[in-house]
């Protein structure tokens, strides 16, 4: 299972980047590759939404679910469907901003890819992951 770890210093306070990255209506303004997020529900431990993904333009569809968060702090949710992964944000004090830490561990869809294309789609992804980040502090350092 690959795994891809992040960081990144946002000029902002802590809670209002935990607000935005755990709010999954903004997630597809900023995520790389995530192109829709539907059917939202609850807050917290146990909020539920569907999403597309779409890698190297083949589109995935799946469910995402949250399994721990401590506000401010740490959020972890697991992605199920078309593909299988385990987010985890993690957000601390950082300068006056706020440091912001992203692991996945993920399945890439072997089958539908292919075994060849693995490599190229881990590098691809390593690079939409740290766009993502980017993207974070972009919109949150306004």
């Amino acid at each position: 299972m690959p795994t891809i770890n992040k960081s990144i210093n946002i000029s902002a306070p802590v809670e209002k980047v935990f607000a935005y990255v755990t709010d999954p209506t903004k997630l597809p303004e900023w995520f790389v590759g995530l192109t829709e997020v539907t059917d939202v529900t609850g807050s917290g431990v146990g909020q539920h939404n569907r999403w597309t993904y779409s890698m190297i333009g083949i589109p995935f569809h799946g469910e995402s679910k949250i399994t721990e968060q401590v506000p401010n702090q740490r959020s972890v949710s697991k992605q199920e469907g078309g593909m299988v992964s385990t987010i985890v944000f993690t957000f601390a004090p950082h300068e006056g901003g706020t440091k912001l830490d992203f692991d996945v561990d993920y399945t890439i869809p072997v089958p539908v890819l292919g075994k060849l294309a693995e490599k190229i789609v881990f590098k691809r992804n390593q690079r939409e992951a740290q766009l993502s980040m980017e993207n974070v502090k972009e919109r949150l350092e306004l």
